[in-house]
């Protein structure tokens, strides 16, 4: 490439502005060694009051901390350039010093003459004051507030990495959204570690602007009494004023600057810069500018106060309580008259999101006659019961069901009343609130008269009667509930029936955040790194479908830990945490028996299962034998039933899953072990054998 094809690239603004940095430093190190005229130090001393100025105002403008994540290293470059300064006006004053309070340049002279007023004692003294506020107070606070936030920004680090991985798995947020949070969070505790140690700079500017003061001083009359034959007097007076209007010139921006970094570190992060803050924090409500300007009226009526100071701001302060009185009555006027515009026909309203209704999990619509049944003003019997309904459910499923959304239905019967799961209708029944539900459980010593029914959660014949009858009904051998928990029983068994489709994303976070609360470890080394939320779901889902509870989180994760590293398949993950459960599903099962009285299958016809999960194609059973199988598996189940024994079909471990689903719909009440989920503490006795021959 050519010299002149290089220029442009040289001259870039992306380059000039990625050498501007450089470039400053050096330069400000090139002022401790460089000897620099006056005019040039009038400039630079300029420009670093400029700057400070700058850094104050973008810090009170700033509304969160890492909007100004430079800031650390402003600081030290500031820091630099004063120190820079000091060193170079230090060598004009010893040198130039004894010709005059000019000699270091206007704004040296002006700082020593005008804002102290030419009296080197009423400077020194403000110079040491400036620097005791910038050293004590200012920098040493600011200090301590970087350092507490920084120590609580990194403990605080785990949780929030916690919580974008959890909305990252539950879908609310994207890989992109979610690697910019981490790095907000990792530049959060960079930043405030970064400004508990900038402070030590500043803090170190003071010290050494007290120590280049006492030098200054001291070579000043050296130089001015041995070198230049000045007496004493006249020496001090030059030296001094010259040395304090520079520590003057230098200590200002610094103070200015560490006023910026307290402003920065101090705030709480919003949406408002420091000046909407303060505005709507402090004059946001009238009464504190009535009490105040009351104060300060009494406090101008006492005899030898400067009365007119005092009367004059506290009418100002009742002035302002007025107006921020009068600006918040027409603000709350101004909804009302929304309302009433509201009321008027809005055709030419704009369609939006509001109008589409969202789905309800989980809800229940009543007729109009059932509405006093789920009324909270009316202490309605249906809203205790509900909750009942969903604590016994969380206890036995494992997890908190969504909330129940109950609302009237005028297209309903006045009496009906129907369920719905997703939007989906998947129960229906009538209730009569002023009746009783007499169910007929099959040992009954007489019919009873009433309005025939079913009961609606297990289809057992039943007789709606008066509340008199309750005694009679109860003596021939009915179970009689009232309305409210024929409803309640009847969405309890619809729950537990359904509870795989109960179980979604959010539960699912749910129960892995309070599992982290117990074995955080465990949680962090399995979700997500080796399983995500969606496989983690299905696996709950398969359970909970097989009428397994999910109340064991802690195994559950333990077993997919172990394994999620060689599959990812649900299906296989499922029957790997079922042999990890296997103790407490025969436990539900067997409660309290060391035996356990199974259903098992020919020797034959496991063979036969065998041979065709072996082949690849084990949902394909031949029809004839499918439905020999089921047909066996209902009379069996039915026996085993009867005589008061759970309907337990006991098979190999590569067969579980394959009869499990095939027999799930045709007899619903039987469960399918393996051979892998019995402890070893259980002994096995066959009532039964599906495939033998008669």
């Amino acid at each position: 490439m050519s010299q002149a094809a290089a220029l442009p690239l040289l001259f870039d603004r992306r380059n000039l502005t990625s050498l501007g940095g450089p470039l400053l430093i050096v330069m400000v190190l090139a002022m401790m060694v460089l000897p620099l005229p006056p005019f040039l130090l009038d400039v630079l001393f300029t420009f670093n009051i400029a700057i400070s100025i700058l850094v104050l105002l973008v810090a009170v403008n700033t509304r969160k901390p890492l909007e100004f994540a430079v800031f650390p290293t402003i600081l030290l470059v500031t820091t630099l350039l004063r120190l820079s300064l000091n060193i170079a006006s230090t060598r004009v004053v010893l040198l130039e010093g004894h010709t005059g309070p000019d000699a270091a340049g206007k704004v040296i002279e002006a700082f020593g003459h005008f804002l102290v007023g030419g009296n080197y004692t009423v400077g020194l003294t403000v110079f040491v004051i400036m620097v005791v506020i910038n050293f004590v107070v200012i920098t040493k606070g600011a200090g301590r507030i970087a350092e507490v936030s920084a120590r609580f920004t990194l403990d605080a680090m785990p949780g929030k990495q916690m919580a974008i991985d959890a909305d990252l798995n539950a879908g609310l947020i994207g890989e992109d959204e979610a690697r910019t949070r981490r790095a907000t969070i990792a530049q959060e505790a960079d930043f405030y570690g970064s400004m508990d140690g900038a402070s030590k700079f500043v803090r170190g500017d003071a010290v050494a602007g007290i120590l280049i003061l006492v030098i200054n001083v001291l070579g000043g009359l050296i130089v001015g009494v041995a070198q230049h034959g000045l007496d004493i007097g006249t020496a001090a007076r030059n030296y001094t004023l010259l040395t304090i209007g520079d520590g003057l010139v230098a200590q200002i921006p610094a103070l200015v600057i560490s006023t910026a970094a307290g402003l920065v570190v101090s705030r709480v992060g919003t949406d408002e810069d420091i000046g909407q803050q303060l505005v709507g924090q402090m004059l946001g409500s009238p009464q504190p500018l009535v009490l105040t300007a009351g104060i300060l009226a009494i406090m101008g009526l006492i005899p030898g106060m400067p009365n007119v100071a005092f009367l004059v701001l506290a009418a100002i302060l009742f002035g302002m309580a007025w107006l921020l009185k009068q600006r918040q009555g027409r603000a709350s006027a101004a909804p009302a008259a929304v309302e009433a515009t509201s009321a008027a026909p809005a055709e030419s309203a704009d369609v939006s999101w509001d109008d589409v209704v969202p789905v309800d999990v989980l809800s229940l619509e009543v007729g109009y006659r059932l509405i006093p049944m789920v009324d909270r003003a009316q202490d309605g019997e249906l809203l205790k019961r509900i909750k009942a309904i969903r604590k016994k459910f969380a206890q036995e499923a494992g997890f908190l069901s969504p909330a129940v959304h109950i609302r009237d239905n005028l297209e309903l019967r006045p009496n009906a009343y129907r369920i719905l799961l997703k939007g989906v209708e998947i129960g229906r029944g009538d209730a009569h609130p002023a009746m009783l539900l007499a169910i007929n459980p099959g040992r009954v010593s007489a019919e009873i008269q009433g309005l025939r029914t079913q009961d609606p959660a297990f289809a057992l014949p039943a007789v709606w009667i008066e509340t008199p009858q309750r005694d009679n009904a109860q003596n021939l051998g009915y179970t009689v509930v009232d309305a409210a928990t024929v409803i309640a029983t009847h969405l309890h068994h619809l729950m537990q029936r359904h509870c795989a489709e109960l179980l979604g994303r959010q539960e699912v976070q749910g129960l892995v955040e309070r599992l982290a609360k117990d074995s955080p470890k465990l949680v962090e080394d399995t979700v997500p790194k080796a399983i995500v939320l969606g496989v983690l779901q299905k696996v709950l889902q398969n359970l909970l479908d097989e009428g397994v509870p999910v109340r064991d989180m802690r195994s559950i994760v333990e077993a997919l830990a172990e394994h999620a590293a060689r599959t990812q398949d649900p299906g296989e993950l499922s029957q790997v945490v079922r042999v990890a459960l296997g103790r407490s599903i025969v436990q539900s099962l067997f409660p309290g028996t060391q035996e356990m009285c199974v259903i098992a299958l020919d020797p034959a016809l496991e063979r036969v299962l065998m041979q065709a999960v072996g082949s690849g194609d084990g949902a394909a059973i031949e029809p004839a034998l499918a439905e020999t199988l089921a047909a066996q598996a209902k009379t069996s189940a039915d026996e085993q039933e009867a005589v008061g024994l759970p309907a337990v079909l006991l098979v190999p471990a590569p067969l579980r899953l394959l009869l499990s689903r095939f027999l799930r719909r045709s007899v619903p009440s039987l469960r399918v072990l393996s051979h892998s989920e019995v402890p070893d503490n259980k002994g096995i006795r066959v009532s039964a054998v599906l495939g033998a021959r008669s």
